[in-house]
This record gives C-alpha cells, structure tokens and sequence, in this order.
C-alpha cells in the first residue's frame, strides 16, 4: 500500500511538472505577414487560453478584427480557425504552430488551398 501511494504521488508530481513547461501563449502578440507584391501587413493576435481552450482576436488581416474559433492549446501547439469575408464570400483560414519563447510561429493555410504562409510574432506584452 505504501508503494502505491508513493508511485501515485510520484505520477501527480510528474504531470504537474510537465504542464508547468507549458507554454504561457495567453497575451498580443504582433508582427508582420507577407502581403501582395512584396508588401508586408501588420498582424496583432490576441490570445486567452483557458486549460486547452483558445479564445481571442485576429486584427490586420484584410484591414480589420476577426474572432478566433476552434481555438486549442496542447502545451506548446497551438491552433485555431480565423473566417474572413471577401468580396462577399467566407473563407476559412487555418492557423497552427508553435510558442518558442517569446515567439509564436504560426503556419497559415486557406481551407481547400494546399498553399501555407509561414508568419512569426513575437509576445507584445
């Protein structure tokens, strides 16, 4: 009985050691993306995470602010859907990367596009 009881301890201790690496990804973050014909565009992403929960805000791309949905956090991954409107019609954009230090890489990818734009921020906060 003493053993178990020292192995559950050793277990818990263990799994509140790893999500304590866990990445903090909660804050704004900002940098830039490539934009048409070379130009670069602003991005500011503002993030609240909530256990593996993800929740905030998108500003720059297509000159406004646009809610986060389907927003996770897996220690230091991070992924999230951002829907914008052009010329009248939605679309999907698929967000998913890293926290490294004070940098957030993010892949973006078009639903139904196999092209990726890499985009790095850096913690704003």
């Amino acid at each position: 009985m003493k053993l178990r009881t020292i192995l559950a301890t050793g277990l818990i201790a263990g799994l509140m050691a790893v999500s304590a690496l866990a990445a903090d990804v909660s804050g704004k973050w900002a940098g830039e993306t490539a934009g048409r014909n070379g130009q670069t565009r602003p991005v500011t992403l503002t993030l609240k995470a909530d256990g593996s929960n993800l929740t905030g805000e998108m500003s720059g791309m297509r000159g406004g602010s646009n809610p986060i949905s389907e927003g996770k956090v897996d220690g230091d991954n991070v992924s999230f859907v951002v829907k914008v409107e052009f010329n009248g019609n939605e679309m999907k954009m698929n967000y998913s990367g890293k926290v490294e230090g004070a940098t957030l890489n993010l892949k973006m990818s078009r639903e139904g596009s196999d092209t990726t734009r890499d985009i790095s921020l850096k913690r704003a906060e």
